[in-house]
Parts: structure tokens; sequence; C-alpha cells
């Protein structure tokens, strides 16, 4: 924020993606990109130009978009990506080029590190565990289901989800 008022711009907001930018949808940079459209916004600020783009053809695509609305991409470094020349294009196409290949190495490390866990004989998801509160109310949950109470009633008396509800029934029966 303070390199963009160093830099003379006004602050129209700031946006935080907490999605991951691999991800379509990501709701932060649609508002982004609606102030570019709009002619709002002169400038976008970014940590790193990797942030912006999902890939290198979506982030070059993005660039020209931007640029047809006379809007700037500045990189947290303060490099700034002016697709008007070969040399801005280049340097945009190598940096994000680069991204991609770090997140497909990161993709392929955890890959690789599940497997050599499973392999292991390292048990992966979620660990099946104790149930003290549903199973303290099972007694509680398989009477008033007998009476005839339906799962949403019961959850709602209890203080417990319909699908814990239906997990202690489902379990019940299965016992039985």
């Amino acid at each position: 924020m303070a390199l963009a008022k160093r830099a003379g711009y006004n602050v129209v907001g700031i946006f935080k993606e907490t999605g991951s930018g691999v991800k379509l949808d990501r709701a932060e940079r649609k508002k982004i990109l609606a102030l570019s459209q709009a002619r709002c916004i002169d400038a976008i600020l970014v940590t790193e130009l990797s942030r912006w783009g999902r890939s290198t053809i979506d982030l070059l695509n993005t660039l020209r978009e931007l640029e047809n609305w006379k809007v700037s991409v500045i990189a947290l470094n303060g490099m700034t990506f002016d697709l008007s020349s070969p040399y801005g294009r280049m340097l945009a196409t190598v940096l994000s080029g680069i991204a991609e290949f770090e997140r497909d190495l990161i993709r392929e490390r955890v890959k690789s590190g599940l497997a050599a866990a499973k392999a292991r004989g390292k048990k992966l998801g979620r660990q099946v565990g104790q149930r003290p509160k549903s199973d303290r109310l099972t007694s509680k949950v398989i009477a008033l289901s007998t009476e005839g109470r339906s799962y949403r009633w019961i959850a709602r008396d209890l203080g417990i989800s319909k699908n814990t509800v239906m997990t202690i029934i489902q379990r019940y029966k299965a016992n039985s």
C-alpha cells in the first residue's frame, strides 16, 4: 500500500484472495476485473505476478485484457508489465511460466510424499476415533427414533447434527 501511495496512486480497495490460484472461481479477482472493465481503476498492485493468473495462458490473456482497458499491473517489487512492448510480453511470459512450473513441482512433491507415506503403511485421511458424545447419546437417539420422532427433531432436541443422528441409527441397526 505504501508503494502505491508513493507512486501517486489512490487505493480503491484491498482485495485478498484466500482460495487457490488454480481454481476457476476466484471472487476477489472477478471484483477487480469488473472494476477494471468499468474503468474505475488505473492499476492493480499484486504481491507476485504468479498470484494473479491460474496459468501462463490465463495470465497473458488477463494482462492483455487489462491492457485494452488501460489498466497496469504492478508487482510488489515495483515491476510494471507493459504488454504493448515485446519486452513486457516476453517478461510476463517467462515469469508466469516459471510460476506455473513451480506450482507443478509442488503438486508432484505432495503426490510423491503421499505415496511414500502410504507405502510405509501410514493411514491417510480422516482417522477413526472415539465418539464420546454420540456414544453417550446413543440410547436417547434410539429411544426418540422408536417413538417416531424425525431425525431433524432429535438433532435439534439433543443439540447434535442430523447427520450424527443418522449415523448413530445406522450403527445401531448394523450392530442389531
